[in-house]
């Protein structure tokens, strides 16, 4: 947070629905507008095929009371938490990047001021950072946490990933065809996906992509394959290039440059160079490994444009519970995840605050027990090891 925005008055900024309702940048992939209260798919999943209209009806009240619940008590508790965990991580960066300047060569300051840097940068992306670009903080109207302003230590550009991840990921969850976060043009994930003998290297694939997570994020928002082949506009398509070196230079600027460049006045720079590498490797790994549990263990579902063709609410929120995983454990874990440990009840209500999500799960659990539909969900090492078995497994016809 900028800290000298209490003696600045800033602009605010406009409201803008950045949910996975909203109105997208281009028309390639329109959908205008809430769904319709009622009404029903061509095909309804095999998981829910036992439901009838009026039980989906149903289902689609109950959870809209959920939201207009958490949305009613939404206020000053909330905003503190969000402003408190934006100083816990302006502490902890400015505590790692200092103590590898100043005394790097020392191995003890070393290790915690990496742990505090790699902490620091997996609680700006995942608590902060994702969370604020979805608009979960909007509503407070604060300039410096918008999901129109906010600029995150993460080298795909902020709007290039709302476009992918909120228009695209979340309008149309696990719908082959149209979720391309299923394999994210890199990997295998579904049977239903034709195999190809490159498939054979799902592994080593993943395998790389995991260390370099952000980078290969941010090549993806670039969408190369729909310039390629024609369906991005080229102007949009250098719009997004620039943007994207832009950001890419900034990361590698701050953490390989400035910060080693700053500790050449103590000798510290090799060790500082090594200390923001680790951190940087250590925020990939994690960060690939939670998104992994998001939508890949067994269990959780994709879908065909048939079951989405006429697709009411109800039934939408139905696909978010069915294409969605989440991992149980502590409520240390479900920070450091961003909450999207809760990654039901993230898809479900996208725009709600992540700090809320620990509360209404169990009575989105209690929903999908009630109506027959599975809550996938299991601890961290469990779903890790399901999504990497899926790429294994998927690596062959």
């Amino acid at each position: 947070m900028n800290p000298l925005a209490t003696l600045q008055k800033k602009p605010t900024p406009p409201r803008i629905d950045t949910t996975s309702h909203a109105p997208q940048r281009d028309k390639r992939e329109s959908r205008p507008g809430l769904l319709a209260d009622k009404g029903s798919p061509a095909v309804r999943p095999p998981a829910a095929a036992h439901l009838s209209d009026e039980q989906v009806a149903e289902l689609c009240k109950e959870l809209d009371t959920i939201k207009s619940d958490i949305l009613k008590k939404r206020g000053t508790e909330d905003a503190k938490y969000i402003r408190r965990v934006i100083r816990l991580q302006r502490y902890l960066e400015v505590l790692g990047r200092g103590a590898l300047i100043l005394d790097g060569k020392n191995k003890a300051v070393w290790v915690a001021a990496t742990a505090a840097l790699a902490s620091a940068k997996i609680i700006e992306n995942m608590e902060i950072g994702h969370n604020v670009l979805h608009g979960q903080w909007d509503w407070m109207r604060d300039p410096d946490i918008h999901s129109t302003t906010w600029q995150w230590d993460f080298a795909t550009p902020a709007r290039s990933w709302q476009h992918t991840h909120n228009d695209l990921h979340h309008r149309w969850t696990n719908v082959l065809g149209k979720d391309k976060d299923v394999g994210f043009n890199l990997l295998r994930m579904d049977p239903a996906q034709e195999w190809k003998p490159v498939n054979l290297l799902n592994p080593v694939f993943n395998m790389v992509l995991a260390p370099f997570f952000e980078w290969g994020i941010a090549i993806y928002d670039l969408e190369i394959d729909l310039y390629l082949d024609g369906t991005k506009p080229k102007e949009v398509f250098m719009d997004d290039l620039k943007a994207f070196a832009k950001s890419g230079v900034s990361q590698i600027a701050k953490d390989f440059v400035v910060t080693p460049g700053l500790a050449l006045a103590t000798g510290a720079h090799k060790e500082a160079f090594l200390g923001t590498a680790t951190a940087n490797l250590i925020r990939n790994l994690w960060a690939h490994s939670v998104i992994f549990c998001g939508h890949f263990p067994d269990g959780t579902e994709t879908f065909t444009d048939e079951m989405v063709d006429g697709e009411a609410r109800g039934d939408w929120y139905i696909r978010q519970m069915l294409g969605s995983s989440n991992i149980s454990g502590s409520k240390f874990l479900h920070f450091m995840t961003g909450n999207l440990s809760h990654q039901v009840e993230h898809h479900l209500f996208p725009d709600l605050p992540s700090s809320r999500y620990g509360e209404i799960a169990p009575k989105v659990k209690e929903i999908c027990e009630r109506y027959g539909l599975p809550y996938n969900t299991g601890p961290l090492y469990k779903q890790v090891g399901s999504a990497w078995g899926k790429v294994f497994r998927l690596a062959l016809p």
